[in-house]
């Protein structure tokens, strides 16, 4: 195929049906009732803290801006899915974020955006759950107090003192866990996300 058929033939794909025919995307994801009217933008915290705005981004992808898909500014999506919860039209601005940003990584961009995540994996891996990134610890002190440290050091017995069981999986539960994750070849995809890590 020459380059100006490639390039044809990359200018032809519409964006938004690449969306819907993700496997993310849920079934009902109603992106084409989309009607653009921001309430998605209006209780977002992303767009309350930075220029990331829902309601542009979903608008981008229904006009087949593909350079949307390389646009920094969706990579400050908190994925908390205020914008689903608010849609009139059943859209999920939120999971429409999360394949743009597939497509990204599958182009080889925005890795670096989530390598700082990975020990999230390597939690996973190691206890077949997940846990916050050490480099996020002095942050969270920073910004919830000493609280959040004396939780940290007390968990046990906290949950202890509230009948609960230990929340680290053993046994076979962490078996099953891990060989899910080789399965899927996690630990494969980590290790490639790791190489983007400063």
């Amino acid at each position: 195929m020459s380059k100006s058929e490639k390039k044809g033939s990359e200018e032809n794909k519409n964006l938004s049906k690449e969306v819907l025919a993700n496997l993310k995307a849920s079934p009902d994801l109603g992106l084409f009732k989309c009607v653009q009217c921001g309430m998605c933008t209006s209780t977002c915290p992303g767009a309350r803290h930075t220029d990331y705005d829902p309601r542009e981004m979903v608008k981008r992808v229904l006009e087949n801006d593909r350079d949307v898909i390389f646009d920094d500014k969706i990579w400050n999506c908190f994925y908390c899915y205020t914008c689903q919860s608010i849609c009139p039209s059943g859209n999920s601005a939120c999971e429409v974020n999360q394949i743009l940003r597939q497509m990204a990584i599958d182009e080889g961009q925005g890795a670096e955006k989530i390598a700082s995540f990975t020990t999230y994996g390597d939690s996973f891996l190691e206890f077949g759950m997940g846990a916050i990134p050490n480099e996020f610890f002095d942050n969270l002190i920073k910004d919830i107090g000493t609280e959040y440290l004396d939780l940290k050091i007390n968990l046990d017995d906290i949950r202890s003192d509230l009948g609960l069981g230990g929340y680290i999986l053993k046994g076979e539960s962490l078996k099953e866990v891990g060989d899910i994750l080789e399965g899927t070849l996690f630990k494969d995809r980590l290790n490639e996300i790791k190489k983007y890590k400063k």
